[in-house]
C-alpha cells in the first residue's frame, strides 16, 4: 500500500487529482468546504471532509481537521483570493494550517502555487529568480510559500501557469470583447491533466525541497490561442486595440521536465483538449 495522501481543497483540480492518486493506490482525504460536495468526493473513493479555514478552522472542526492530517503527505490546493478576501487572508491561513501540521504525522507537503508570483519584465523567467512581490496577490503567495519552507517537514512548491482544460478554455472568457490589449503576449498555460500528472510524479519520484513552474512549454499568443478556441467551440472573436505592446512573461518549465523527466501530455496550448460542459 502507497502513503497517504491528504487533499485541502477538493475542487475543480483536487477531485480528479484524487481519483486518480486512488487509482495508483493510495488511500485519499479529501476537504470541501460545501456539504453538497461530500457525495462527489464519496463517489470516487476520497474520504470526506467539510473543513473551512477562514483564515482559522472553526473550533467545532478542530477534531476533523487532526484527523484530515493524519496522513503521510498533504497537498495544499486553495488559492489566495486576495481581491475577495484581502491581502493577509491566504498567509494567515496557511499560518493557521502550520501550527497543525507542526503536530502532525504529515511528513511531506505540496503547496500549489501560482507563476503570477513572476513579474512581466518581458523576457523567460525561471525558478531562480530573486522575487520580492510586485502586487498584492505575489506577496501574499510569496509569504505563504515560505511558510511552508520553514517548516519541519519536506516540501515541493508548484508554480502552476493559467488552469485550462475541460470546461475552463480561454477563448470563452473573451469572447466578443472589445479593447483587447494582450493580444500579442505569449501565454503561460497548463492543462488541468498535466498539474494532476505532476503532482503524482513528484510523490513517485521522492525528491523533495524543489521550486518548479508547471507550464505548457510552447507559448503561443493570447491571440492564437482565442482564435483556435474560436474556430474550435463557435466564440465571437474578440477585437484587439491595434499598435499596443503589453508587458509578459515566458515561464520556463525546464527545470520541471528535466528534474522529474517529465513529458507533457499537452505542450501546446493550441492542441489542448476541452469539453464544453465538465465531465
Amino acid at each position: 500500500m502507497h502513503d497517504s495522501v491528504s487533499i485541502l481543497g477538493c475542487g475543480w483540480l483536487g477531485l480528479p487529482l484524487g481519483k486518480l492518486l486512488i487509482e495508483k493506490g493510495y488511500k485519499v482525504k479529501g476537504t470541501t468546504t460545501r456539504p453538497e460536495k461530500v457525495t462527489a468526493l464519496t463517489a470516487v473513493g476520497i474520504e470526506p471532509f467539510v473543513l473551512s479555514l477562514q483564515p482559522y478552522p472553526d473550533k467545532d472542526q478542530l477534531p476533523s481537521l487532526t484527523e484530515f492530517l493524519k496522513s503521510t503527505i498533504l497537498i495544499v490546493n486553495i488559492p489566495p483570493q486576495v481581491s475577495k478576501q484581502g491581502a493577509e487572508f491566504h498567509s494567515s491561513q496557511i499560518r493557521h494550517l502550520s501550527e497543525h501540521l507542526k503536530v502532525s504525522p504529515v511528513e511531506k507537503i505540496i503547496y500549489l502555487s501560482s507563476t503570477s508570483v513572476y513579474p512581466e519584465n518581458n523576457r523567460e523567467v525561471t525558478e531562480n529568480e530573486q522575487l520580492t512581490g510586485h502586487d498584492v496577490t505575489s506577496r501574499a503567495i510569496l509569504k505563504a510559500e515560505k511558510r511552508i519552507r520553514h517548516l519541519h517537514q519536506d516540501w515541493i512548491i508548484l508554480r502552476s501557469g493559467g488552469l485550462m482544460g475541460y470546461d475552463r478554455i480561454a477563448g470563452k472568457y473573451v469572447a466578443g470583447k472589445k479593447g483587447i490589449t494582450t493580444g500579442e503576449t505569449p501565454v503561460n498555460f497548463v492543462h488541468r491533466d498535466d498539474v494532476v500528472e505532476v503532482i503524482c510524479a513528484v510523490i513517485r519520484q521522492d525528491e523533495w525541497n524543489q521550486v518548479y513552474n508547471v507550464v505548457a512549454p510552447r507559448h503561443p499568443t493570447r491571440k492564437e490561442v482565442y482564435a483556435r478556441n474560436a474556430r474550435d467551440y463557435r466564440f465571437e472573436l474578440p477585437e484587439y486595440t491595434p499598435n499596443t505592446e503589453a508587458p509578459f512573461k515566458v515561464v520556463s518549465s525546464a527545470k520541471l521536465e528535466k528534474d522529474l523527466n517529465y513529458a507533457f501530455k499537452f505542450p501546446d496550448p493550441l492542441e489542448f483538449s476541452y469539453t464544453l460542459q465538465e465531465r
